[in-house]
């Protein structure tokens, strides 16, 4: 029979330093390729389905899914393959997985919108178009570890140390992947070059692997498997597999929920950038692989693993909660802990990519991240040795125990991602999510009562007892993590899925207003925001339909509705909470302009990402006004690209004008690549269809009209700003390169005259 459906019973090919290194070094590869492929993927998929939590859970939790699908199905086969022939089909799912990404972002970002549009309009046909877009090379990708277990392990003895070794390495490899793909493959090559390296992963993987199964020779002998001398492991009847089953489930669910909430607390705490996702996840996959690396080698020493492994995740989930409360807690003036807090008071942020301090780099991607996290994702790994070491008892099913053990772990991330990500960040916050955790966690608390004693859970009972009286309240934790330090004046703090809002107090009379950590915009109104809405707004002949991609403060909504033509303007904004917050703002301390946007009938202000909501609807507009973001915030790509000015320009009715702030040099080529008429004012940028002449006492006449609104002072600044029109012109070859969906340069800091592609 072909060698993929070799007897079972043909023996394990032994495995020397040699081949154990280039086993290691092709799931070390395959790892990385796997988290290149994810964090592409995900951004590719987002641009369908909007950049909001609910679009990236949805994404995660397919991804997972099918991790989760083929990590049991995988299982399911391998106990029916021989060694060899599990080693050629782990070769064979690399080369597969490599020969799908090879042609995956094309795939992904042309085909959704020709094929399954209808998918795109409601929550749940989202959800099934992720699952169907990543089914195929999840499940192969799933598939990987059982096989190459069954490959590996020839011995129950050594059973756990090998497994762990395996999922070590290949999660290091992860967090690699994690690592450089914003820093290096991303920000050089784009997207499509970064998965490119990715397929070069798998092939290597592929390759090594063809070679190592070749070099075993073909099967002779019985093959039966034998333990070797040695301390046994413990048999899996001690505590029943479907025990074991049921506790990494609820494990995999406080995994990922605690991910997802560690993410939130450091974006806002360090004002991320595009950088930040992949740094804080290579901090969370390098904990976890080298715990599990460091369970393997002392594999040997889990002699009651059921306790050990419920003791560790007592101590995780106590650790993760009272992190939360020192960060929230710590006195302000605390050696170390008083630079992060100037750091959270003040509005400049650190643009990571384009800013190379290396002491802020260390202190707001290394030391916080290790310190609120590193402990228990070393814990996780732990964990993982632990499990094995409880279930193995037999080479033939290792791989399918594996299989099984994983795929209940992964369907618990998916709940955890599901149901934190949809449901628990909304309804209770961080703090309440982390309490809920803790109730969670009393079932491991009871398990380990039932089969150690009381005695042995009575520490772990009486830590969380204190962890949740540490925990303080979500007001409490984000009014820290916002440096606030006029304790006289109330802060308005608003956290849900979509985002932490927040207005805080700035200088005397003054308010920041910030999404996520991030200063968006100020009160009362002044500077660009005002410039930005009532230039478009006065350019325009007649601007009867607004729409507005952002709300801030809503000075720039306030301002492009300065014309008494104007009928309606429709704000776009994810976050949810800022609306909220602003009138609470008004009702405490009245502020003439705010109180006249609130008060607006004409202004309405829906909770959706802008593009997405152009992308699902065929309404037309006047004028489309993108509100100032800066260049390298996380995501902001998806509002300087080419396509997405390109979008807008099939929004706009006959005679409609685009404007958006031009951050950048690239930002106001890539504008002026996607409309053939425009206008540049300096930092902003208006563009049409249409013939747009530059008539300055035409528009002068029109401030004129609106000069009240403003105020003389403000008027006289937005005709400063009207006399330096000039026409705006394109350079398709510059050599700094244009901003693509698939190549954000201005995002990702990509340098002019970067290696990679110009389109």
């Amino acid at each position: 029979m072909p060698p993929a459906l070799a007897s079972p019973e043909e023996p394990a090919p032994a495995v020397g330093p040699v081949r154990w290194t280039l086993v290691g070094a092709a799931f070390l590869a395959s790892g990385a390729a796997a988290l290149v492929y994810q964090v592409v993927w995900q951004r590719i998929l987002a641009l369908h389905t909007g950049i909001g939590i609910t679009s990236i859970a949805l994404i995660v939790s397919a991804f997972m899914a099918g991790l989760g699908l083929g990590s049991h199905a995988g299982g399911v086969m391998s106990a029916r393959v021989g060694p060899r022939a599990a080693l050629l089909l782990f070769a064979a799912i690399e080369l597969l997985v490599g020969l799908f990404a090879a042609v995956s972002c094309r795939l992904y970002y042309e085909v959704p919108e020709r094929f399954l549009p209808g998918l795109y309009r409601s929550t749940a046909g989202m959800g099934l178009a992720h699952f169907l877009a990543l089914v195929v090379p999840t499940a192969l990708m799933g598939m990987s570890l059982p096989f190459l277990v069954r490959a590996m392990v020839r011995d129950t003895a050594t059973a756990s140390r090998t497994i762990a070794t395996l999922y070590g390495i290949n999660v290091l490899g992860a967090s690699l992947g994690a690592l450089v793909t914003p820093w290096l493959l991303i920000r050089f090559h784009g997207m499509e070059g970064a998965v490119l390296w990715g397929v070069a992963g798998n092939a290597f993987a592929g390759v090594a692997a063809l070679v190592v199964g070749a070099a075993a020779g073909p099967a002779s002998g019985t093959g039966d498997e034998r333990v070797e001398a040695g301390r046994p492991a413990p048999a899996a009847g001690a505590s029943s597999l479907a025990l074991w089953t049921g506790l990494y489930a609820l494990s995999g669910f406080i995994a990922l929920s605690l991910e997802i909430l560690w993410f939130r607390l450091i974006d806002v705490s360090v004002k991320s950038t595009a950088f930040t996702f992949g740094t804080v996840l290579f901090i969370y996959l390098l904990g976890l692989g080298s715990g599990s690396l460091a369970g393997a080698w002392g594999a040997s020493r889990f002699r009651r693993p059921l306790r050990a492994f419920l003791s560790i995740q007592c101590a995780l989930l106590v650790y993760s909660v009272l992190a939360v409360a020192a960060l929230a807690r710590l006195p302000k003036e605390a050696p170390a802990y008083r630079w992060f807090f100037g750091y959270w008071a003040h509005d400049a942020f650190f643009q990571l990519g384009a800013d190379w301090n290396l002491g802020t780099l260390l202190r707001l991607y290394l030391l916080l991240p290790v310190a609120l996290y590193g402990p228990p994702t070393v814990l996780m790994g732990l964990a993982f040795t632990a499990l094995q070491r409880a279930v193995q008892d037999d080479p033939r099913t290792s791989g399918r125990k594996v299989g099984l053990l994983q795929a209940a772990n992964i369907a618990g991330c998916v709940a955890g991602s599901l149901l934190v990500g949809l449901v628990f960040l909304d309804r209770l916050g961080t703090t309440g999510s982390l309490k809920l955790l803790l109730v969670l966690g009393l079932v491991f608390l009871a398990v380990l009562a039932r089969h150690a004693g009381p005695r042995a859970a009575l520490p772990w009972a009486a830590a969380g007892a204190v962890a949740v009286l540490a925990l303080p309240g979500q007001d409490a934790l984000w009014t820290r993590l916002h440096g606030v330090t006029d304790e006289s004046r109330p802060s308005f703090i608003g956290e849900d899925a979509t985002a932490v809002s927040a207005v805080t107090p700035g200088q005397p009379g003054h308010w920041r207003v910030t999404v996520n950590g991030l200063p968006h915009s100020w009160i009362p109104f002044e500077g660009l925001h005002t410039l930005l809405g009532a230039v478009p707004a006065v350019v325009h002949p007649s601007p009867a339909e607004i729409a507005v991609i952002g709300l801030g403060s809503g000075e720039t909504a306030w301002a492009v509705a300065c014309r008494g033509e104007t009928r309606s303007v429709q704000v776009f904004e994810i976050a949810a909470a800022q609306p909220r917050l602003l009138r609470a703002l008004a009702a405490w301390s009245p502020t003439p302009d705010l109180h006249r946007f609130l008060s607006d009938p004409r202004i309405r202000v829906d909770t959706a990402d802008g593009r997405h909501a152009l992308l699902r609807s065929e309404k037309r507009y006047d004028l489309i006004q993108v509100d100032a973001l800066y260049r390298t915030s996380a995501m902001s790509g998806t509002l300087y690209s080419v396509e997405f000015f390109q979008l807008c320009a099939r929004r706009l009715k006959p005679g409609g004008i685009l404007c958006s702030q031009a951050p950048g040099r690239r930002a106001a080529l890539s504008f002026a690549a996607a409309v053939p008429h425009g206008i540049d004012f300096g930092n902003i940028v208006i563009g049409s269809n249409d013939p747009l002449p530059v008539d300055v006492p035409a528009w002068s006449a029109r401030l004129a009209a609106v000069a009240d609104y403003f105020g003389a002072e403000v008027a006289e600044g937005i005709r400063a700003r009207l006399a330096e029109a000039r026409p705006l012109v394109g350079n398709p070859h510059s050599r700094r390169g244009l901003n693509f969906d698939l190549f954000p340069r201005d995002e990702f800091s990509t340098p002019a005259g970067g290696v990679g592609p110009r389109d």
